[in-house]
């Protein structure tokens, strides 16, 4: 057993222990918000049990029996336990790769070869569970007490005889899959918590071609919760670290145990509030939703290297092959339990770069896109994506008689969206305060023109007598609130606190030109966005949060000096910036080839150690001879 990470956890608010069980849960039933290499996770079975007390001393492992902690040599590598239909249990060697992903693939209710992977959804038998326990329970008890110790936590030694109600929960683990891991298959976990004794831990499952599932010690993991004095701690712990097997995908190394997932552990612990909603892929089945998001972003991929937009074409390309992946088969199922056989139409009001009607219009989908503006990007989708600069009515579909009639429908309506009463059917309204006078001159073909009425001197109607009394409409130009039309002097002042708090101190330049020094250079600390704010004066927090984002917004937007990543600001260090660089899309590589030295830098104006980087690396000008005047990029000419 070895404890790979350790962090202590302050709790101002008394949150604690429960606290932490709310982070279990994130990780538990959403554990892609942590591990991005994962699609997300469906919980099979839960069920309450004992967990037996170690007896007083272990006896002899008679030969096949699975390994302990410490022991590297033998037969097998796991608990064998008894699959359903078994009489005994039967233990062999370690599978070979290409039988391990079949096996893992019909763990997970898949049939065919291990690149078919996810393509079933045979449940695991819920009463299975209790079988498999049981079996797991017995190996325990009899031959693995190192094992049980691990289980049973430190807590549980002071009470040798008292039995731990324990919860245990069957889950399955859905990789991510595509070029770089064309492989990744499902995998299944039991996962055991210990309310009492404060710890959670993982116990992977592994199913050989007879049908025997074992648990493999050399990936067991545990979380674990420990008060001294007043401060609580949370632990993640290795049963074998000597045997530990990182995929990089299901189990990550150790490092990222201790470090990444125990840093989000312990700020969800005081942080997270449990959601009421359902998860956001409890509607579909998250293996169809893996399999189909993979084939959609294989086969939408291009999109990012011809995006012709400003935005970020990574972020919008891939958002909306996940909407549409979720949409696609959300459709599907609704179709299969309607008995229906045309596809689903639909119009995407608000339909911004129309990559979602695209995607949903290639797949087989009737629909139309809404938006108040042309994109550019419009021009490239072809005739078969329909996308409409908004809708115009020019013409009633009823005769001008019918106009008294329509006007109370539409009030009714409106009345009924917003909780007002309605008229009873037999009842006779309230005559309608005049809103339009209809008019024929001028117009041959007999359509209605609409006259407010304020030529014509009428008194203006009385805003409780409209139909949305506190409708305002939105203006016509719309006010950017994204910290971008911030005075300049203004958000050089914050960019220099907050680098001054982050450099523990010392003092910045502030407008001398300055070069990198032969000491090591400072990158400083870090500190949480509730920290920075604390340093900040009321009333520049006041400022920034009347803008969308506040504090964060400004930083972020700030990218060439601040990082922000899980809530904490750091100094930017451009050394890691340059390694990254080769891994950009070509639309990001062109955009920074156009920005190349087109503004100052900041570090060589202001940080005491300068600029990390040498002139002829660092994207930023250092000083005005090396400025070059901005790249306006050429616009394409609507279509009309």
């Amino acid at each position: 057993m070895a404890e790979v990470g350790r962090a202590a956890v302050r709790d101002p608010g008394a949150l604690l222990p429960g606290g932490f069980w709310a982070a279990v849960a994130v990780w538990l039933e959403r554990p892609q918000v942590a591990n991005k290499r994962l699609c997300g996770v469906r919980l099979e079975a839960r069920r309450s049990v004992a967990l037996p007390r170690a007896a007083a001393g272990p006896r002899p492992r008679s030969p096949g029996e699975g390994l302990g902690p410490g022991q590297t040599t033998g037969p097998a590598r796991g608990t064998a336990i008894r699959g359903p239909g078994e009489s005994q249990p039967r233990h062999g060697q370690r599978e070979n790769p290409q039988r391990e992903a079949a096996a893992a693939a019909r763990l997970a209710g898949g049939s065919g070869p291990a690149g078919e992977a996810g393509v079933g959804e045979s449940e695991f038998p819920a009463s299975d569970l209790d079988s498999l326990w049981d079996a797991f329970s017995q190996s325990l008890d009899g031959g693995h007490p190192e094992l049980l110790a691990f289980l049973s936590g430190p807590a549980a030694a002071s009470q040798p005889e008292a039995p731990s109600e324990l919860a245990v929960v069957l889950r399955t683990l859905i990789p991510k899959t595509g070029p770089r891991c064309p492989l990744a298959v499902p995998r299944r976990e039991l996962v055991v918590q210990d309310v009492l004794n404060g710890t959670v831990t993982f116990l992977p499952l592994e199913e050989d071609d007879s049908g025997n599932v074992k648990v493999e010690t050399s990936n067991v993991y545990q979380i674990r919760l420990s008060q001294s004095q007043e401060e609580w701690f949370i632990s993640i712990l290795i049963f074998c670290p000597e045997r530990w097997h990182s995929d990089g995908i299901v189990y990550p190394q150790p490092a990222w145990l201790g470090e990444e997932l125990l840093a989000r552990l312990a700020r969800w612990s005081v942080e997270s509030k449990k959601s009421g909603f359902k998860s956001t892929l409890s509607l579909i089945s998250i293996i169809k939703y893996s399999k189909t998001y993979q084939m959609l972003k294989e086969k939408y991929k291009d999109m990012v290297k011809v995006w012709p937009e400003v935005t970020d074409p990574e972020k919008f390309v891939y958002e909306d092959v996940a909407i549409a992946a979720y949409l696609l088969i959300l459709w599907e199922e609704e179709r299969a339990e309607l008995g229906l056989t045309a596809k689903q139409s639909f119009i995407d009001l608000g339909c911004g770069n129309g990559l979602l009607v695209h995607i949903l219009s290639t797949e087989g989908h009737p629909g139309r896109g809404i938006d108040v503006r042309r994109r550019k990007i419009w021009d490239m989708y072809g005739p078969q994506t329909c996308l409409e600069v908004c809708l115009i009515g020019k013409s009633r579909t009823y005769p001008p008689a019918g106009e008294v009639s329509m006007d109370e429908q539409r009030t009714q309506y409106i009345n009924s969206r917003r909780g007002r009463p309605v008229s009873p059917p037999n009842e006779v309204s309230v005559p309608l305060p005049p809103r339009a006078t209809v008019g024929h001159a001028g117009h041959p073909d007999g359509h209605q023109t609409l006259d407010t009425g304020a030529a014509t001197g009428r008194a203006e109607i009385r805003a409780d007598q409209l139909w949305l009394s506190g409708f305002q409409p939105r203006e016509k130009a719309e006010r950017v609130r994204n910290c971008a039309t911030l005075p300049r002097d203004f958000i050089d002042q914050v960019v220099l606190q907050v680098a001054h708090l982050l450099l523990n101190g010392e003092q910045l330049n502030t407008g001398s030109a300055s070069s990198s020094s032969s000491k090591a250079w400072n990158r400083g600390g870090s500190l949480s966005l509730a920290e920075v704010a604390h340093e900040l004066a009321g009333e520049t927090l006041q400022r920034l949060k009347r803008e969308c984002g506040g504090l964060q917004t400004l930083l972020r937007n700030n990218h060439q000096v601040f990082e922000v990543v899980n809530g904490r600001v750091h100094i930017r260090d451009w050394r890691e910036k340059k390694l990254q660089r080769q891994l950009h899309s070509e639309a990001k590589r062109r955009l920074c080839s156009e920005a190349f030295k087109t503004r100052m830098c900041w570090f060589y104006s202001h940080h005491p150690d300068g600029c990390v980087l040498p002139s002829d690396s660092c994207p930023f000008a250092h000083g005005p001879a090396e400025l070059r005047p901005p790249q306006t990029p050429k616009r394409k000419k609507p279509v009309l």
